[in-house]
Parts: structure tokens; sequence; C-alpha cells
């Protein structure tokens, strides 16, 4: 289930933004749910007469008038909407998650574009007259061609995930590898089922393909672990029983031969995507082996503020070390966070350095970048982690540490 939290469309306006049609047709599959909740979806007789007067529209005079109006009982779907129970569809959530996503300025002129390409007779399908609404062009595309709207969805959550842990090759770059066919596909769908059944996250797994330039992404669409949540229904307080869905991203660069992902926080699910991405894509399970470093922060100690040096580096301005985290092991595996505003300066005005036998595990960074006025961190370890508050700073910040030392090039990190 994409999400069970339906509070955009428990307000009238969201739905009143579709029109009346439309919303009937996406509702359609799911009126014996509806009435079972005491809410009759059969449209009455119009209510709208095109002599009436327009006070309804706050003064605004509509491009149109729709040819009718149907009396929708919006405040009882909304009821409906507010209060989900144990027997609300999946079907119905998944299609309310994906019109409300889409439904943007930016979404409709990229959907319009998809729709250009279709064969004719489905076109026709998805007729949406002279001045649709974002919302109606959602509506529409997931009613005639739900998988156009699904796979859009999809890659733009590319951009939302920030956080990857990077996974290097172990032969160097190894074999050319060309985007997954749909064999390949459904085939890690099904290996992704066996193994999220066995992590007790269901069997709806779903791969998306991506390719951008010299990367390759796939989305992976799968369900997390079930979910049990209050809720109020018509006799009272209860429950609601559900399991949620959650988006990966894992990133292939065809120049480096890097596997990054972004999953969460189980580490299963990391080892899982290396291993049978490895083994289907790759022909061997340790093609992508764990425990490789990407990136190393000893340059902070080696070269101290020339490190930091960014003016060789397109997009970026400065750069400025913020924390670094010094982790000193021992029985109490002991950890060391030093903190300023700029540390290099801090050091040198009391005469410090990074200390030779502390093993810096991470560090912060304020990074200036050419495109804003305001600073942005970027987060390394002394591992394969690193993570942006923009998707688009990687492509400098990737440059910036290849240059300066930070990231090891694939075949001559060490385990």
């Amino acid at each position: 289930m994409a999400t069970f939290s339906l509070k955009r469309f428990t307000h009238q306006e969201t739905m009143k933004s579709i029109r009346q049609d439309h919303l009937l047709s996406l509702f359609d599959p799911h009126t014996s749910y509806f009435a079972r909740r005491g809410v009759d979806l059969a449209p009455s007789l119009p209510v709208l007469r095109a002599a009436e007067p327009m006070a309804a529209y706050g003064g605004a005079v509509p491009i149109r008038q729709e040819a009718e109006a149907i009396d929708i009982d919006y405040e009882g779907i909304a009821r409906v909407l507010m209060t989900p129970d144990e027997t609300t569809p999946r079907e119905l959530v998944d299609d309310l998650f994906f019109v409300d996503e889409m439904a943007t300025p930016e979404s409709m002129d990229a959907l319009r574009d998809e729709i250009a390409k279709l064969p004719l007779a489905q076109r026709k399908k998805l007729e949406l007259g002279p001045d649709p609404t974002p919302a109606d062009v959602a509506v529409m595309v997931r009613l005639h061609a739900p998988d156009i709207l699904e796979k859009m969805h999809a890659e733009s959550l590319l951009v939302s995930k920030r956080s990857f842990q990077y996974f290097q090759p172990a032969n160097g770059n190894g074999k050319a590898f060309t985007a997954p066919t749909d064999k390949q596909l459904r085939t890690l769908e099904a290996v992704f089922d066996d193994a999220f059944d066995q992590m007790k996250r269901g069997r709806n797994s779903k791969v998306y393909v991506f390719e951008r330039a010299d990367e390759v992404w796939l989305l992976v669409r799968h369900d997390d672990p079930c979910k049990r949540e209050g809720a109020l229904i018509t006799s009272g307080p209860s429950s609601v029983y559900y399991r949620p869905e959650v988006f990966d991203v894992v990133r292939y660069d065809r120049k480096t031969g890097e596997l990054s992902v972004n999953a969460g926080n189980c580490k299963k699910i990391y080892d899982l995507y290396r291993e049978k991405i490895g083994l289907h894509l790759f022909d061997d399970a340790l093609h992508f082996p764990a425990g490789k470093a990407k990136f190393t922060l000893d340059p902070l100690r080696t070269d101290g503020e020339e490190s930091l040096v960014c003016t060789d580096i397109d997009g970026m301005e400065s750069v400025v070390l913020k924390e670094v985290q010094y982790f000193w092991g021992g029985p109490e595996k002991e950890v060391e966070i030093r903190k300023a505003s700029n540390l290099f300066e801090a050091w040198k005005r009391k005469n410090r350095k990074i200390p030779e036998r502390a093993r810096i595990s991470k560090a912060k960074f304020e990074v200036k970048f050419t495109d804003s006025k305001t600073p942005r961190m970027v987060a390394v370890t002394n591992s394969n982690v690193t993570s942006f508050t923009r998707d688009g700073d990687a492509t400098a910040v990737d440059t910036w540490m290849a240059k300066r030392g930070f990231a090891m090039v694939p075949g001559e990190a060490n385990a």
C-alpha cells in the first residue's frame, strides 16, 4: 500500500479539483465499499444549470461551465476517507496516492508528452478536453494508462534520495554493462519477493529502470513490515492494520563500475541488492563485495586545509570543515565529536591538529555552491556512506572528493 494517509482527499476542495465524471470513474470500482460505509456514489440529477448564478465561484467567472454538474456526496466521501478501516481497498489507496502525487503542473506536462507517444486507440481513451487541470490529467492516466503514471512517479522519486551506500566492484569495472532486460527484471522481482517475504515484508516487488547518461538507476518498490494504527470509525475508536509501501534506489555508474544504494536502515536489504544484482546482472554474487571502502577521511589529517580547496571544481565556491567524529575504540567503543563553525581555524588558534592515533570515522562539511546563496551540509563517513541535502550537489561534490583524495578509485580500495 503506497501510504495509508488519505488526508489530502479528506478535504473536499481536493476532490472538487477533479472533473466530476472523472472522479466518479476513479471511485467506480469501489462503489460497494463506499455503500457499506454509508455513501451512495450513484449520481443524482444535475444541480447546476447554465442560467443559474455564478456566486458559487466566489465572483470569478469560470472558463466554461461543465455540461452537467453532478450532486456528489463530497462530505460523505471525505468522511469515509478520513476514517479508513480494515476493509479499505488497497487499490483505492494506491489510486488516490498516485493521483495526488502527480497532480502538479510539471507532472501534467510530462504526462501529456507520454500520452502523445501512445497508439491512437489508447490516446482516444485519454481524451483530456481543451482545459484539463493537472488532477484531471493524473486521473485519466491512472484510469487508462496506470503503468505510465506509476513509472513517472517512480522517476520523480529518484531525486529525493540523498544518502547512499557505495559498493565497489571486486575487480575494477568488470564487464561492459547494459540496462537489464525485461526477463532479468522479472527474475529480480521474483528473487526480491522471496527475500522480502522471509523478512516479513510481503511479495509485491516492482523494479523500474531509468538510464541517465553514464548511469543506470533501478527503483525498487516493495512493501514494508505491517503497521497497526489507531483510527476513528462511525462506531468509535478502532485500529487499522496495513502494510506500507516503500521505494529504494539502486544506482550503477558505468564509468566507475560502482553500485550505490539508498534502502533505509536495514543491512539485509543492502546485502540483498548487492548480491542479487551482482548475480543476475553480472553473473557473480560477489561482484560487489561488502567491506570495500569508497571514502577515506585521511586527507583531513595529511593535507589539512589544503584538502578543502575547491577552486578547480565547477559549481563549488568554498568548503568549511564543521564537524569530525573520532573513533577511539577500546572495550567501551569510545567516540569523540568535535564541532565548530570552522574547525581548522579553531585548531590554528589553539595550535592543535587532528590526533595521529585518532581514526576519523565521519566528517561534516559546509559547502557553498555557486548556484545558491545558502551553504549546504555534506556528510561523509570513512567507509562507503555519503549524504547530501540536495540531490543536484552530488556531481560537484563527487568530483571534489575524487580530486582531493577523499574518494578511492575502484580497484585501489582495500577491504
